[in-house]
């Protein structure tokens, strides 16, 4: 049996989160595992079946886990790489929804501008990990885009094969650095296509290109990867739900 940390005077139920929230962050319980059933998680912390259900509600609603009716509880699975389907039309002829090749053009250690140290929560002159990638569909640019890692924490992932580096960085970064992001926050802003980016995008330059900033964080709240993604404002698009 565990005996529940932490301060006496919180509830329980708050405890017992906050020790199966940490078994989630050591990777104990990784992305796709099924958890322990309440009735067990209960017996295993000496705690009323009850003060389980609500601890698995509480990470349920923090976005930690999920619950699949007819099989149980799972530490979820973030998708975000799909998340830019929200803000741009990936689309083929008849209409159908394409995942946007990855075109790795440049990978290198350097040193990283303050602002994305600070993004980043690492000491300004640290190095990190610098990617800039091209989206294609059938061979057109549709965005193109920065990305910087903290290096200690990716080393490894500069020795996979850019060749090797498909459309999904997520899956990568779990499998080959143990580094598993569950959520980001995002940003949109708005800029015209200066001569490089017109290049790249195939665009005249002036054109209104939408900015968007994504900062992934693991679920210890660290954050893992800094994104800026540049595409024509005339693939944008933006809905929302009101209620």
């Amino acid at each position: 049996m565990s005996a529940l940390a932490g301060d006496n005077r919180l509830p329980r139920y708050q405890r017992l989160a906050d020790a199966l929230r940490a078994r989630i962050v050591d990777r104990s319980w990784k992305p796709g595992d099924r958890i322990p059933s309440e009735n067990v998680i209960a017996e295993q912390f000496g705690v009323a079946p009850g003060t389980a259900r609500q601890a698995l509600a509480a990470l349920v609603d923090e976005g930690l886990l999920e619950r699949q009716h007819g099989r149980g509880t799972f530490v979820r699975r973030p998708s975000f790489d799909q998340s830019l389907f929200r803000f741009f039309r990936f689309s083929g002829a008849a209409g159908e929804r394409l995942i946007p090749e990855s075109r790795i053009l440049r990978r290198s250690v350097d040193v990283m501008p303050s602002e994305v140290a600070r993004q980043l929560g690492v000491s300004e002159g640290s190095e990190g990990i610098a990617m800039d990638r091209l989206r294609l569909i059938d061979g057109a640019p549709i965005l193109a885009e920065q990305i910087w890692l903290p290096l200690p924490r990716f080393q490894p992932f500069l020795a996979i094969d850019p060749a090797d580096i498909g459309p999904l960085l997520y899956p990568i970064y779990d499998a080959s650095c143990e580094q598993t992001v569950a959520r980001a926050e995002e940003s949109l802003t708005a800029e015209a296509a200066d001569a490089t980016l017109a290049r790249l995008l195939r665009v005249a330059r002036g054109t209104p290109l939408i900015v968007i900033d994504r900062l992934a964080r693991d679920y210890a709240g660290d954050a893992l990867e800094w994104r800026r993604s540049r595409g024509p404002a005339e693939r944008f698009r933006y809905r929302t739900e009101i209620r």
